[in-house]
């Protein structure tokens, strides 16, 4: 774990500096073409599947999408290395630090993983995902219309101590919104019971959203939730980062996102708050930090 002892790892600022990893220079969907076309038919069987089957829409904070591991003798050292490739391409330098430091504490490692391939790359539409212990994380080169990441995914770390948990960082920043609203804001935005942490379909426009409307906050407050969301973009890459805004411009923009703060479950009771959503007609993003971290998100258009 060199040069990752700390939560705070990259300043989010600079998330998507460019890597001077080689895998920088080459897109996460080129990689996963490579990566198909080095499959044998016995590993196809194993981790391929067509586009539309229905494992690719189901998330959980703790599954394996095939019963093969990356670390499994199935796969050569090559066909590993190509799968942390993807991986690199997929996040930002902090994010990818982020996954791997998670991937390492919560199931011993990478190899611990899966990852599955639908549709065939370099030949129609494909996508490529990863799952585990607290992460589902995906690339198909926009194969899913108006589906930022694919699809929805997850993130999450099992340690329990707040100040150690390598995402506690977005609690802290989700916070600063809460502790700059007023006192009717406050009210508004706060809630005793959170709903379920996969309750994350798109509603659309016609939607009721939990929490207090963008929309009616003053310009300092939209500028606090701005910031907030840019910053749980950052460990991803810049193109899916794009893409989550122009999802979200296309639906009427910060405005028409809710943000919600839950009493539940609130660590060390000093009311930092651990588990809240943010959520829009095309957008949802829900964390919950208690005991520990789950977050799942689902974002994309609506027609």
């Amino acid at each position: 774990m060199a040069g990752v002892a700390s939560t705070a790892l990259f300043d989010p600022r600079f998330a998507h500096a460019a890597s001077t990893d080689a895998a920088s220079t080459d897109s996460a969907e080129t990689m996963v073409v490579q990566f198909y076309r080095t499959l044998t038919e016995k590993q196809k069987e194993a981790i391929c599947r067509p586009l539309d089957h229905k494992d690719r829409q189901r998330i959980n904070a703790n599954w394996h999408i095939t019963d093969t591991t990356i670390g499994d003798d199935l796969f050569t050292k090559k066909q590993r290395s190509i799968i942390d490739q993807i991986l690199r391409s997929i996040t930002s330098e902090d994010g990818y630090q982020r996954f791997i430091r998670q991937m390492d504490d919560d199931d011993g490692g990478m190899d611990n993983y899966s990852v599955a391939i639908f549709g065939e790359p370099g030949a129609g539409k494909f996508q490529w995902e990863m799952t585990g212990r607290h992460l589902t994380i995906r690339a198909d080169g926009n194969a899913v219309d108006q589906a930022a990441f694919g699809g929805p995914i997850v993130y999450g770390h099992g340690e329990e101590s707040p100040k150690e948990n390598l995402f506690y960082y977005q609690t802290q920043r989700a916070n600063e919104v809460f502790q700059a609203l007023d006192p009717k804001q406050a009210e508004i935005a706060l809630i005793k019971k959170a709903p379920s942490e996969s309750a994350v379909r798109i509603q659309g426009p016609q939607g009721k959203f939990p929490g207090i409307a963008v929309e009616q906050l003053a310009e300092n407050q939209k500028q606090l939730v701005e910031s907030t969301l840019k910053m749980l973009l950052a460990p991803y890459r810049e193109e899916d980062a794009d893409e989550v805004m122009s999802i979200l411009k296309a639906s009427g923009g910060l405005d028409r996102l809710h943000m919600a703060f839950y009493q539940e479950d609130d660590l060390e009771s000093d009311k930092v708050w651990d588990i809240w959503r943010v959520e829009g007609p095309t957008l949802v993003w829900h964390f919950r930090g208690a005991p520990h971290v789950h977050a799942y998100i689902n974002i994309g258009g609506i027609g």
